[in-house]
């Protein structure tokens, strides 16, 4: 089978190698600390942790910033605002808003892996305004209404 792929400029002013897939089936790509002194995470708190990368993307991409399964099983660690996302016109450095939801405190140091960077293609809507929607079996029944 063969991957899709896409070009992506790329500006890597850290001090680590430029984000790459760590097997033939991942779907993103590590993001590192870039930090100068470490970052201790707290309970509640928010940490924006800079990783000197910068990227260009094609218009209808998008980068999603998520957490790393492991520092949120391990230590609670987890993004703040869920998903990041990256647009293709953002030209700045890709940052990454971090909380803890554990009491214990987090040392994020230099080089630590925080994140992962997954590429995706979007659809931009085009919204067609009515007086009122179709109505389905399920209609505005949401949250849990199934009772499953």
């Amino acid at each position: 089978m063969t991957l899709k792929k896409t070009k992506i400029q790329i500006v890597n002013k850290s001090l680590y190698p430029i984000p790459k897939y760590a097997t033939t089936g991942s779907a993103g790509v590590d993001l590192y600390a870039n930090i100068t002194e470490d970052i201790t995470l707290e309970f509640g708190k928010i940490s924006l942790v800079p990783t000197g990368i910068y990227i260009k993307l094609p218009i209808g991409y998008e980068a999603q910033i998520r957490a790393r399964s492991g520092l949120a099983l391990k230590h609670g660690v987890s993004l703040v605002n869920g998903v990041g996302t990256i647009d293709s016109d953002y030209r700045g450095e890709i940052k990454v808003i971090m909380t803890l939801l554990k009491d214990e405190p987090f040392v994020i140091t230099s080089g630590m892996r925080i994140a992962q960077m997954v590429i995706s293609e979007y659809v931009t809507a085009e919204f067609e305004e009515v007086d009122f929607l179709d109505e389905t079996d399920r209609g505005s029944g949401g949250f849990g209404h199934s009772g499953k």
